[in-house]
């Protein structure tokens, strides 16, 4: 994977074309189900969509999906819907007066598109500058899993990534990309196997062409560990 500046610089003008907000579009009674009455009613529905399509639900491999697919939604693929499963976020002071950027690179991405329910899988690159506090590493991989684990437009996902980090940090200095494949491209559609959809939000220092072509370069390095 490789980035380049003119790539990249206009990110920010094209960066979530379906929405005009970063939230994700819920209803206002969103919680008002517990959990356990969310997965009684959505094992009916995917009973009654199985049914549909003509399966033989009484057979002993099936009989048991709609309880698993109800489970699997509400308490993994879609458990970040839900405000309460965000990670507690602790900030630290930034004692040793680090003040280059902070790159936490290829964090993995497991998503589902909204558009069609399928996987999305890729990686995050985030990065930021502290403003006098810190966090945790695995909390950066953290943050970008509570949002992936929602039904996900990518545009929307890398700039509620960012500006979750930015109310955390206090900073406007944050970035993320995003590089991952769409398996509503993938399998069904154009069957494109090849392709993969790249974001990008820059803010703050990130805007500047310096501070974002060093970003850039930065992904590039390679360790002992890379595998």
């Amino acid at each position: 994977m490789s980035f380049d500046l003119d790539t990249l610089k206009m990110s920010n003008k094209i960066i979530d074309p379906f929405t005009k907000s970063a939230k994700t579009p819920l209803r206002p009674d969103a919680f008002e189900l517990s959990d356990a009455e969310k997965i009684e009613r959505l094992e009916k529905n995917v009973l009654e969509m199985m049914q549909t399509l003509g399966m033989d639900m009484t057979d002993d491999s099936l009989r048991d999906t709609p309880k698993r697919v109800a489970k699997m939604w509400v308490k993994e693929i879609f458990a970040g819907l839900h405000p309460e499963n965000r990670t507690k976020i602790s900030v630290f002071e930034n004692k040793y007066k680090y003040g280059e950027m902070l790159i936490e690179k290829n964090i993995g991405v497991h998503s589902t598109c909204e558009h069609h329910l399928l996987p999305v899988v890729g990686k995050a690159h985030i990065a930021y500058i502290s403003n006098g506090t810190v966090i945790g590493l695995s909390k950066l991989n953290r943050i970008v899993r509570h949002y992936a684990k929602r039904p996900q437009v990518q545009e929307r996902m890398t700039k509620q990534i960012v500006e979750d980090l930015q109310q955390v940090l206090n900073t406007e200095d944050v970035a993320c990309i995003i590089d991952a494949k769409h398996f509503c491209v993938i399998t069904r559609g154009i069957e494109d196997v090849n392709s993969s959809t790249v974001t990008a939000e820059f803010a703050g220092k990130f805007k500047t062409p310096e501070v974002r072509q060093e970003f850039l370069d930065l992904l590039q390095v390679k360790t002992e560990y890379d595998f």
